[in-house]
């Protein structure tokens, strides 16, 4: 059940028999030459959807930009700051609380997120305190980040070792390549590993040292057939978290 193509009166009724929502937040960024600068989204949001329907849950819609700063040398990339990211979570979750949800879970496809979204966490646990609303205590937040559920990391290590990486993986270039199989891109990758282990200063810095967007990955592996497990994996993890943490009181 999607948020946009439901109307108000099936979202209240909704709410009788659930007050859980599922938010898909990614990014909109590089990801090296055969990447698609939407992977982080893309694959966020096939999983929620996934998860939605194998639990009958709101899915909103997709938070497709996020905190990706340091990839900004390459073009195409566009980045939220932190603080108007956790001003944005803030924003969703505030008005849909005081419709009556109670449990709001993202399922993250960007590593770049997760600290402002933790903050952010907090920043609207202390919002919703101040607003006096009458279930401010039963709000909780939750982020599921897919591509670290214990079934995905295993798939990576039995497919790829140490060819997966940090950015630009085969396991995200392949779910991408199962979701939109009409768009696989193809590309030189030269080595064909990517260099790895530097840490990451600014966007100048980040281009002068992985000058190809990639992080220790080779996602010339990525096979549709391989997103396809990944998805199944996915959605199987992360509808047991989502049903798990309904359940938290």
């Amino acid at each position: 059940m999607l948020l946009h193509l439901s109307t108000w009166p099936e979202v209240e009724e909704y709410l009788t028999r659930s007050r859980g929502i599922i938010f898909p937040i990614g990014s909109t960024e590089q990801h090296g030459p055969t990447g698609l600068i939407g992977t982080d989204a893309i694959c966020a949001e096939a999983v929620a959807k996934g998860v939605g329907d194998a639990t009958g849950a709101l899915v909103g819609p997709t938070i497709n930009v996020g905190m990706a700063l340091h990839h900004l040398a390459f073009p195409g990339s566009v980045s939220l700051r932190p603080s108007t990211l956790i001003a944005l979570i803030q924003d969703y979750v505030k008005p849909l609380a005081r419709h009556g949800f109670e449990r709001f879970y993202f399922i993250n496809g960007h590593g770049g997120n997760v600290a402002s979204m933790k903050a952010a966490f907090s920043e609207t646990y202390a919002a919703i305190a101040d607003a006096n609303l009458p279930n401010a205590g039963q709000i909780r937040c939750k982020v599921a980040n897919w591509y670290q559920s214990k079934a995905v990391v295993a798939l990576t290590q039995q497919l790829y070792g140490d060819q997966e990486g940090s950015h630009a993986t085969p396991s995200e270039v392949a779910l991408t390549q199962f979701v939109y199989p009409e768009d696989i891109k193809q590309a030189s990758l030269s080595p064909a590993i990517a260099p790895s282990g530097r840490s990451i200063y600014n966007p100048t810095d980040f281009r002068a040292f992985y000058p190809d967007g990639r992080m220790g990955s080779n996602p010339e592996l990525a096979t549709p057939e391989h997103g396809q497990q990944f998805y199944e994996i996915a959605v199987k993890d992360l509808t047991h978290g989502y049903l798990s943490f309904l359940q938290e009181s």
